[in-house]
């Protein structure tokens, strides 16, 4: 019998418990920096060394961190469904806390590519800073592998077909305010059942039942609610 398919789109709040601040903390600053600054394509070009200076700083602090009971239980879906992870975030908790299939709508901070090289051609750095000095195989300067504002999302209509094949959504630690991401949940199957796990209010225009709980709470209630054991 196929097991039923699980897809989890999962934004900053699920990481934010493991000590991971997010860029909507503070007035648009992201760890005292303007997001305009470090997070879109003009700024790459505009300073290059400001912005490799703050995902390294990013990845500095990603490697003192560690998943959280919410990124485990995830994780531990797979054990009972056919689970895909869809996330916005870049870190790489997902997968250290266990989880097998994982789509990064955003890019990943423990990659690089080359500048001008295309999005697929990214490689593993590890927690590992660039420099100015960092160049690709094909010459130009190496850049973080993620998706600043102003670039496209590679992999969203991947995810968009795979959200369309789901059984069951979980939307946690998202606002489903940022798009194209957050337009995701509009690709489910009409009987698809929607679990949205988030303290704050969340609108969306498809029904959903809302656990207004934080990701580490919201999750041991899901497994509740899905009669499983843990």
């Amino acid at each position: 019998m196929d097991r039923k398919k699980i897809v989890v789109l999962s934004g900053a709040g699920i990481s934010a418990e493991s000590g991971i601040s997010t860029f909507r903390d503070s007035d648009g600053l992201w760890e005292n920096y303007r997001v305009e600054d470090v997070a879109t394509i003009e700024a790459w070009w505009k300073n290059k060394a400001l912005v490799l200076e703050f995902y390294n700083q990013r990845r500095e602090q990603l490697k003192k961190v560690e998943p959280n009971l919410a990124h485990r239980l995830v994780a531990d879906l797979e054990i009972f469904f056919d689970v895909t992870v869809v996330t916005q975030n870049v870190d790489d908790l997902h997968e250290r806390a266990g989880s097998k299939r994982v789509i990064h709508l955003h890019g990943e901070l423990t990659k690089a590519r080359g500048e001008n090289d295309d999005y697929y051609k990214n490689f593993e750095i590890g927690y590992k800073p660039l420099s100015l000095e960092d160049k690709s195989k094909s010459g130009g300067q190496l850049r973080p592998h993620i998706v600043w504002f102003g670039e496209a999302v590679p992999e969203l209509g991947k995810a968009a077909d795979i959200v369309g094949k789901a059984d069951i959504l979980i939307v946690i630690g998202t606002s489903l305010v940022v798009y194209p991401a957050a337009g995701l949940i509009n690709c489910t199957k009409r009987d698809c059942k929607i679990y949205l796990i988030d303290p704050k209010d969340v609108s969306a225009n498809v029904p959903f039942e809302h656990i207004k709980e934080k990701a580490t709470i919201g999750m041991r209630l899901l497994f509740e609610k899905l009669n499983i054991n843990k």
